[in-house]
């Protein structure tokens, strides 16, 4: 696997790295997510849909507040970027099958860039495959990406004297291993950068280059049509930086240098400069609030209560662990946050 990766550097010593990442997640032979199932005991991570039915009831329930919200509309557009092995897709659908009229007018259109995860994703007359975000024409729409954008490639700057220094990945050649190295920064990213609020005072910079450039087609499309975001994602609003890059190989924190093509690497989510963008782009975003009290707020303890009612003692055990997951602080609950973008002047707030 190393001999392949290391063709990458026959003509230059060091890529950015955001290149490097794109490489060993995305690359056609050999990338992380082409080439095997990252979801499940035997992937890396496990995620909240697969944690518990709950939760995608829950953003069911938002997605048809959100749809009555814009006046029921007789074709509406639910986008969901990255699906994963397709388990929230396919649990949204028969959650909507209870609301008849919102189901019929549902359309779901996929965005994935893994072929391993396209063909374990189920498909029906419901769904459909796009190449791209430019080719969605249907209006009104909804995007949803849940756990989408931990897994793009960023770039990282350290800062000095407010001057940005690009972190690089470096092949030494005689040990045939890698290394980090830096280069002074292109001006006009840099600027870019300084233009967020958040990143003003930071020394150590997550710049997520590939999340910017899809929220920037997003913003572009939700100008036009009536529709939203909501991203779900594990991620921090604190201004104080430290780096959160990790590789992570089953199931444990590892180097992304090694096991290349079958470590998966994601970084936190910053919320505040998706948000600033988001703003700069003149959509209307919503505080952003952590998963628990989201989830909480849509009346998921409730619906846990009523299923429980009927239930063995078993049953119920398990039903509030995997609820425990989900809500609590020393879980998911805190570290995953969440935030709506939306064009309407009207705010719908339900959850914030």
């Amino acid at each position: 696997m190393k001999k392949k990766i290391y063709n990458f550097f026959k003509k230059k010593n060091s890529i950015p790295l955001d290149e490097f990442i794109k490489i060993a997640l995305y690359d056609k032979n050999f990338g992380y997510y082409v080439k095997n199932n990252p979801i499940g005991k035997n992937g890396n991570f496990i995620t909240a849909p697969i944690i518990s039915n709950l939760f995608a009831e829950m953003i069911t329930i938002w997605m048809i507040s959100f749809w009555e919200h814009l006046g029921k509309p007789k074709k509406f557009i639910l986008c969901e970027l990255g699906p994963g092995d397709g388990t929230l897709c396919n649990k949204l659908l028969s959650t909507s099958k209870n609301f008849k009229k919102f189901y019929d007018v549902l359309k779901i259109k996929l965005i994935e860039k893994s072929t391993f995860l396209k063909k374990i994703q189920k498909s029906n007359n419901k769904v459909e495959w796009v190449s791209s975000i430019n080719k969605i024409n249907n209006e009104p729409i909804f995007f949803l990406a849940n756990e989408f954008f931990d897994a793009l490639p960023i770039k990282q700057f350290y800062k000095k004297k407010n001057i940005f220094f690009e972190r690089l990945v470096s092949l030494n050649k005689k040990k045939q291993s890698f290394k980090f190295s830096l280069k002074k920064s292109n001006k006009k990213l840099a600027k870019k950068i300084n233009m967020y609020e958040c990143k003003k005072h930071q020394n150590l910079i997550e710049y997520p280059i590939e999340a910017i450039s899809y929220l920037k087609k997003i913003a572009k499309i939700l100008k036009k049509k009536s529709g939203g975001i909501l991203i779900i994602d594990y991620g921090y609003t604190v201004k104080k930086k430290k780096q959160t890059l990790q590789g992570i190989y089953k199931h444990s924190f590892s180097n992304i240098f090694k096991n290349i093509g079958k470590t998966d690497i994601s970084s936190y989510v910053d919320f505040n400069l998706l948000k600033d963008f988001l703003k700069k782009n003149n959509l209307i975003t919503s505080k952003i609030v952590d998963q628990g009290k989201f989830l909480k707020s849509l009346g998921i303890l409730e619906r846990a209560n009523i299923l429980s009612k009927n239930m063995t003692f078993k049953e119920k055990a398990n039903l509030y662990y995997r609820l425990k997951k989900l809500l609590d602080e020393k879980e998911m609950g805190k570290i995953f946050k969440v935030l709506f973008a939306q064009k309407n002047n009207k705010k719908f707030l339900l959850g914030f």
